[in-house]
């Protein structure tokens, strides 16, 4: 079986558990069989293709001599351009950075069909724009590929996807990682709503990463049920040689949160039970790695409670920072408002961390061996991180079985479950 799928992002460059999330199903997926055909709109030549078929959306060579696409492309009714968007900016944020500034416009003309176009292969202000340019490639890598179903990750690959399955009418899955409604809340964001609903709607089947997700799917978004799976995400094994364990040299214990600075990932929850931990025992440290709309905010109301001595801003962490800070982290929590799945705690667990994670996530479904609280509830978070500090027998029952538990969630086996998507697509 082969697979065209699409992505914004492949490892080691990646903003969040998108592209990891990517890299682990196709490498189970491979398990079976399953040859993928992997677009990003750019790659950089460090990722590993071992798995796949990596395609460079900005070195496809889209001419009016190579393809018979041509009128197709001129009926793309919505490859237009009209505003610009950074995903996980709030709109306050997002009105204070582009101020006076006018938005941007222009339509694909014909002459489009001559050149290579270039991606930036990041989140920015023309991101809508390359939304638009990379489903223009999805439709004539579509039709220059033999492939047996379609695949596309998130919201900014659905355009492709229906590209894709409008030149090859091949089936379409699309996996929903996230929502609109966990990155903004109930202030969502009307157009990338209407381009979730719409590749959802244009989907022959939609994966969903938990049952939390898959509920939003067909509450909020109106899709039938029958037409959504879940299937939930897993975690790259890994041993880490004790050369490359980082030791802290200080005797204050460390809790970790790590993840996006945004309102989806609850930071200011966790900046709060900092507070009431420290007040009740000040040999701990809290550590915010990551990177956001809100950390300026953040940042603010640490110095206003006054605990900057013992809280540390520690930046967006990728490859092996991430396995540092959890090797001198004591305790690691996740406090999201509205989590699809969450991977940093299984990494956090394969780790020997023992982890707090919030009820509103995906990945608490999964989970036996992680405490659980409410997001908001800054008191009972307070005492979980206090219990986990201070009683060593909790800390290592929930270090040992908790790691058990997540060197069984494996890649393999979501990769079993999207396999089958598959196949009953092609049967039917």
């Amino acid at each position: 079986m082969r697979v065209l799928m699409f992505g914004w992002e492949f490892p080691p460059h990646i903003t969040g558990g998108l592209g990891t999330a990517c890299y682990g199903l196709t490498r189970g997926l491979s398990h079976f069989g399953t040859e993928v055909i992997f677009v990003v709109p750019k790659s950089y030549g460090d990722e590993d293709k071992t798995y796949i078929n990596l395609v460079d959306a900005g070195q496809v060579d889209i001419t009016e001599r190579k393809t018979k696409e041509t009128k197709f492309w001129k009926n793309f009714r919505y490859i237009e351009v009209g505003a610009n968007l950074i995903p996980y900016m709030d709109p306050e944020e997002f009105k204070k950075i582009f101020a006076g500034k006018s938005l941007s416009h222009s339509e694909f003309k014909e002459s489009v069909l001559s050149k290579n176009f270039k991606f930036s292969g990041s989140y920015g202000i023309n991101l809508y724009e390359e939304v638009a340019r990379y489903a223009l490639i999805a439709a004539y890598v579509a039709s220059t590929n033999k492939f047996d179903v379609i695949h596309a990750h998130d919201w900014l690959t659905y355009h492709a996807g229906i590209a894709a399955k409008r030149v090859s009418g091949k089936p379409l899955v699309v996996h929903m990682h996230a929502t609109e409604f966990d990155r903004s809340g109930e202030n969502v964001n009307q157009r990338v709503y209407d381009i979730e609903r719409e590749g959802m709607e244009a989907a022959d089947r939609v994966i969903a990463v938990s049952n939390l997700t898959r509920r939003t799917i067909i509450e909020r978004y109106g899709i039938h049920p029958d037409k959504v799976v879940t299937v939930h995400n897993s975690v790259e094994p890994i041993t880490l040689p004790d050369e490359f364990r980082v030791t802290k040299g200080f005797d204050e214990k460390i809790v970790t949160f790590l993840g996006r600075v945004t309102f989806q990932k609850g930071p200011e929850y966790f900046i709060e039970v900092a507070k009431k931990v420290l007040d009740k025992d000040p040999n701990v440290r809290f550590v915010m790695a990551g990177s956001g709309d809100m950390l300026n905010r953040m940042i603010r109301r640490v110095a206003k409670l006054n605990i900057a001595t013992k809280f540390h801003f520690a930046g967006f962490l990728r490859g092996q920072e991430v396995y540092d800070m959890f090797s001198i982290s004591d305790v690691y929590v996740m406090p999201s408002v509205s989590e699809p799945f969450g991977i940093s705690p299984l990494e956090a667990m394969m780790s020997d961390v023992p982890v707090i994670i919030s009820k509103q996530s995906g990945v608490a479904e999964v989970l036996r061996h992680a405490l659980k609280v409410d997001f908001w509830d800054v008191d009972d978070l307070a005492d979980a991180i206090y219990g986990m500090l201070h009683y060593p027998a909790l800390s290592r029952m929930f270090k040992k079985y908790g790691k058990i538990e997540v060197e069984n969630l494996r890649w393999e086996n979501s990769a079993f479950k999207v396999n089958k998507v598959y196949n009953d697509l092609i049967k039917n």
